[in-house]
C-alpha cells in the first residue's frame, strides 16, 4: 500500500522513530505497571479496541489497567514488524506485530497479534489516537506454582513495577 511521501526524509524519518519510541512507551507502560508511561501513548480522545478489555474510549483501557496493576501482575510485551504507512504529515497507518506473556494470579497466557494504529501527530508529538488489537495467536495455562524467588534462584535482580524498576534508575547514581 503505497501512502503519502514527505518530501522532506529527515522529518520522515524522525517522525518514523516517535511513532516506534511511542509503541515502546506503551510496552513500558503495560509491562512495567507504569501508568503515566501508559497514558503517554494514547491521545486523551483516542479509541482502543483491546479485546475482552476494552472497546471504547482510551480512558475505559487505562481504567482497567490501572485495576489490574494492583495485582501485581508480570507482563513482558515484545514488538516487531513496525509497518508505518504515512497517510498525511500528521496521520499514520501503523501494524505492529507484538507477542506477550502475561500471568496474573494463578492463570497466565501467551498471546501474540498485531496492533493495528491510527497515529496522529499533534504539534510535535505522535500518539495512537485508535487502536484496535487482532489476535493471531493465544496458549492459556496454569502460572508456576513456585514464588518468584525460588523460580528465579540467584537471577536478579528481577522486574518488578514501577517506580521501583531497575530501568528507572537508569542514571540517577
Amino acid at each position: 500500500m503505497k501512502g503519502f511521501r514527505n518530501p522532506d526524509r529527515l522529518t520522515e524519518l524522525l517522525d518514523r522513530e516517535a511513532i516506534r519510541d511511542c509503541i515502546y512507551t506503551y510496552c513500558r507502560g503495560v509491562d512495567r505497571c507504569d501508568e503515566a508511561s501508559l497514558r503517554a501513548s494514547y491521545w486523551p480522545d483516542a479509541t482502543d479496541r483491546h479485546g475482552a478489555m476494552a472497546d471504547g474510549p482510551v480512558e475505559t483501557f487505562i481504567s482497567k489497567c490501572v485495576e489490574v496493576f494492583k495485582t501485581n501482575p508480570r507482563n513482558i510485551h515484545q514488538v516487531s514488524n513496525i509497518l508505518i504507512e504515512f497517510q498525511s504529515e500528521t496521520r499514520a497507518a501503523v501494524e505492529t506485530y507484538f507477542s506477550a506473556h502475561q500471568r496474573a494470579g494463578q492463570t497466565q497466557v501467551y498471546l501474540a497479534g498485531r496492533y493495528c494504529d491510527l497515529f496522529e501527530k499533534r504539534g510535535e508529538e505522535w500518539r495512537v489516537l485508535d487502536r484496535v488489537v487482532v489476535y493471531d495467536w493465544v496458549a492459556p495455562g496454569e502460572a508456576p506454582a513456585e514464588d518468584e524467588v525460588t523460580r528465579f534462584g540467584p537471577r536478579s535482580p528481577i522486574g518488578c513495577a514501577y517506580p521501583h524498576d531497575p530501568v528507572y534508575r537508569i542514571g540517577t547514581k
